[in-house]
């Protein structure tokens, strides 16, 4: 698979994953609690979600009241407001950076700042992945943990929702969109000796070159002849007698 297809799963994967996210926000199905009477007119059906509560009768009448005071949710719900809605943040953001980046766009000019692009929107979703993990694992782990507390009464038992099953397989989703737009083009580093900008070149000189004129030293003529006047001759012989 080319660095393009990698680009476009990674990002449809990652699209998968915020929409399920978004799902797991907005449906109020984060805890069930059954509760049948004695008889199965009686029965009715609690759901608990992050901004609204909905109880089902068994004749198929349904009422739903939102959730006014933040104080009135558990403390898992509470911090799940927060962390969902920032892993919408940073998963949405991340989904439209990885298009500026992308190599079918021509937004940046060199391929190097696209790589760098996608691998902060590949980040970015791995972030949101963790966020939507965090609130969708404590709950999970608070609603086990009440459920079987013997203490419990039967008529407040809860059971894990829909929104945890969807919240665990969109975070896997955009865990996995993250990591293969991460890898599908990191950057190049140039290998060999580095490269240094040209030198400045000089104008060629004019043909035919013109050339400054050349200093020439003056000629020196002696005043007066240094040779001697008249001229020694060394004798042809000599005498023995003179050195005895």
């Amino acid at each position: 698979m080319g660095k393009i297809g990698k680009e476009t799963a990674g990002q449809i994967i990652s699209f998968i994953g915020l929409v399920g996210v978004a799902v797991t926000c907005g449906i109020p199905m984060w805890r069930v609690t059954s509760f049948i009477g004695a008889n199965i007119v009686t029965g009715q059906i609690i759901w608990d979600g992050l901004w609204m509560r909905c109880v089902m009768q068994s004749t198929g009448q349904m009422q739903c009241r939102l959730n006014e005071s933040v104080m009135s949710l558990s403390q898992d719900l509470q911090a799940a407001r927060a962390l969902v809605i920032i892993s919408l943040v940073f998963g949405f953001v991340g989904f439209i950076i990885s298009f500026i980046g992308a190599k079918c766009t021509s937004c940046l000019k060199t391929e190097q700042s696209g790589s760098k692009v996608v691998i902060i929107a590949g980040c970015l979703v791995i972030v949101a992945a963790v966020l939507v993990l965090i609130p969708v694992c404590w709950s999970a782990a608070i609603t086990i943990s009440e459920f079987q507390d013997p203490l419990t009464i039967d008529t407040q038992r809860r059971e894990i929702g829909a929104s945890i099953y969807i919240g665990w397989a969109s975070a896997a989703l955009l865990l996995i969109g993250g990591i293969i737009l991460t890898t599908s083009c990191p950057p190049q580093t140039p290998y060999g000796y580095p490269t240094y900008p040209p030198g400045q070149l000089y104008p060629a000189p004019a043909y035919p070159p013109s050339y400054a004129p050349v200093y020439a030293p003056a000629s020196y003529t002696p005043s007066a002849s240094y040779a001697p006047a008249k001229p020694y001759r060394a004798p042809s012989a000599y005498s023995p007698r003179q050195y005895i």
